[in-house]
């Protein structure tokens, strides 16, 4: 091997060490406020998730796949309120939070953007910019957060930095799937440190290394074992998300208060499922990570945390021709926390389900914009004024729902 093509493995693993940026490491105050976003790519059947139970246009729209309402059984819809009734797959997950006052929904929630295509409008929200003039896509509503609040304290758990985490405040990403092992073995540590060595670089590289170290040795196996066994949980172990849910609250725990995940696998054109099926099953691994995050904060951790979950878009009202959904507008988003304030568990503006409310005759309409919910979500939590959510997101005034 030559010394020009080591020397490029070496910066290469550097660089996968860093993650991005190789953001300095501090301790992230017990009290200090924390929220993580979930995003679902691929526009996720928001009407499967919370069911307009009182609406019978739409159990006329979806004659194959509609979730039944609540009743006797497992496969009914789980009951909210008058109006909704929440998919049977999160029985023993979200729904048991929604009933503590920990879990909230918001119908009618997304984008004004409307070109309907998962990439566009991914893109779109991840920039938090408005939809008119030229948009910056190195500038994601995320960093803008991250350089109001601390930069240090913020972590994308993907494999790449996602456009909301893109701009000038140095964000860290790490992929929580595999991290048992160092990025890079002790003697290339070494050759890498000794290589950028009084340059300018060096401190950046230092951090990075170091950060991957820690993220192993914090998610080993063996640790993760020992406090799931020391908590009295199953001793089968976590699969899929799960697993990638308890992984990040041990790292919210103690040093990262932002965060961002992305899950994908919510494009259900065919045969999607009623309260069985391919989106059941997605939902309820959904549910049991996001509930462990709950569980593997702990009730004080867990008071000071939001977790909001998005998606790009929701999907059309009613079934297609192949028991599927296809792109919609509006979508139902999710608020998980254990210090959110007293009130109903579905939030925001709503309008009754028929067929002269769906937007375009098709779709959800989006009453409440993304924008406006989180400025307003961000204003109670972490205290930002109007100027401050003004640079995060510019042009959309927040929304206050009172939801913390």
């Amino acid at each position: 091997m030559s010394l020009i093509h080591r020397r490029h493995l070496l910066q290469a693993a550097a660089a996968g060490a860093l993650g991005l940026s190789g953001a300095r490491l501090f301790a992230a105050g017990q009290d200090r406020p924390r929220f993580l976003l979930v995003f679902l790519r691929g526009g996720y059947d928001a009407t499967h998730l919370l069911v307009p139970v009182s609406s019978s246009f739409y159990y006329e729209q979806r004659p194959r796949i509609a979730i039944a309402r609540p009743g006797p059984g497992t496969d009914t819809a789980l009951p909210v309120n008058a109006d909704w009734g929440l998919h049977p797959a999160l029985r023993s997950s979200i729904h048991p939070l929604m009933l503590a006052g920990q879990a909230r929904f918001i119908p009618f929630a997304g984008t004004d953007d409307l070109t309907r295509s998962h990439f566009e409008t991914q893109d779109s929200i991840e920039m938090g910019q408005p939809l008119t003039g030229s948009r910056d896509y190195n500038s994601g509503f995320l960093n803008r957060l991250a350089a109001e609040l601390d930069a240090q304290q913020a972590l994308s758990f993907t494999d790449q930095l996602p456009i909301a985490f893109r701009g000038p405040a140095r964000i860290a990403n790490a992929a929580l799937r595999n991290t048992a092992k160092p990025a890079v073995d002790p003697r290339s540590r070494d050759l890498i440190s000794r290589m950028y060595q009084g340059q300018p670089l060096a401190g950046n590289v230092e951090e990075g290394l170091t950060l991957r170290e820690e993220l192993a040795r914090d998610l080993s196996p063996e640790r993760l074992k020992q406090e799931m066994d020391a908590a009295g949980r199953n001793a089968i172990p976590a699969k899929g998300f799960e697993l990638e849910a308890r992984r990040i609250a041990t790292l919210m725990r103690g040093r990262f208060s932002l965060g961002f995940i992305d899950i994908g696998g919510w494009d259900t054109h065919v045969n999607q499922g009623g309260a069985t099926g391919a989106l059941a099953s997605r939902f309820e691994e959904l549910g049991r990570g996001l509930a462990a995050i709950a569980d593997e904060l702990g009730p004080s951790l867990w008071r000071q945390t939001t977790v909001m979950v998005i998606s790009e878009f929701g999907r059309t009202f009613r079934e297609n021709g192949n028991r599927g959904t296809d792109h919609g507008h509006g979508s139902v988003y999710w608020l998980l926390g254990g210090g959110l304030a007293q009130g109903g568990p579905v939030a925001g503006e709503q309008v009754p389900l028929t067929a002269t409310t769906l937007f375009q005759n098709r779709d959800y309409p989006v009453l409440n914009d993304y924008r406006a919910v989180l400025g307003g979500l961000w204003q109670r939590q972490f205290g930002l004024s109007n100027a401050a959510l003004a640079r995060v997101f510019p042009s959309a005034a927040p929304r206050d729902l009172a939801l913390i």
